[in-house]
C-alpha cells in the first residue's frame, strides 16, 4: 500500500505545476520578488447605440400568436342532458342579453365587453380593460 504523501511533497509539486504553467519569464520574475497587487482600472461605459432602437416598444411582438377566449355564459348541465346534445339542440346560459362577456387572452383575463352583431356576424366590442394584478 502507497504511504501518504509528506506536505514538503505537495509543495514542491505545487510550485512545480504553478512555473510550467507559468510563461518563462513570469517564472523568472515569480521567483525574484513576490508580485506586487495593482488596482484595476475599467474602460467607461458607454451606450451601445446613441439612438433608440427601432423595435424599443412593443411592434417586435406583432406577429406572436396569442389565444382569445370569449366566455358568453355558461349551464350547468347533468352528463345524460349532454349526452342528448345533438344538431340544433339549444343550450341556455346564464347570461342575459346586454350581460358583459369575459375576454381572455391566454387563459387570463384582460377585458370585458358586449357583444355586437355586425355584418350577419358576432363581435365583441370592448367596455372595460382589467386591470394587472400587482405581484
Amino acid at each position: 500500500m502507497p504511504e501518504d504523501p509528506k506536505q514538503e511533497d505537495i509543495d514542491e509539486l505545487m510550485k512545480v505545476l504553478a512555473a510550467s504553467a507559468m510563461p518563462p519569464a513570469a517564472a523568472r520574475a515569480e521567483t525574484a520578488a513576490s508580485p506586487a497587487a495593482s488596482p484595476m482600472t475599467y474602460e467607461p461605459l458607454v451606450p451601445a447605440a446613441s439612438q433608440p432602437r427601432s423595435d424599443a416598444g412593443l411592434d417586435f411582438l406583432g406577429d406572436v400568436n396569442v389565444q382569445v377566449r370569449i366566455e358568453l355564459g355558461s349551464a350547468a348541465m347533468n352528463v345524460q342532458e349532454v349526452l342528448k346534445l345533438g344538431s340544433g339542440s339549444i343550450v341556455g346560459l346564464s347570461s342575459q342579453i346586454g350581460d358583459p362577456v369575459n375576454v381572455f387572452v391566454n387563459d387570463r383575463l384582460v377585458a370585458r365587453g358586449e357583444v355586437l352583431v355586425v355584418r350577419d356576424k358576432l363581435a365583441v366590442r370592448i367596455t372595460e380593460i382589467v386591470p394587472v394584478p400587482k405581484a
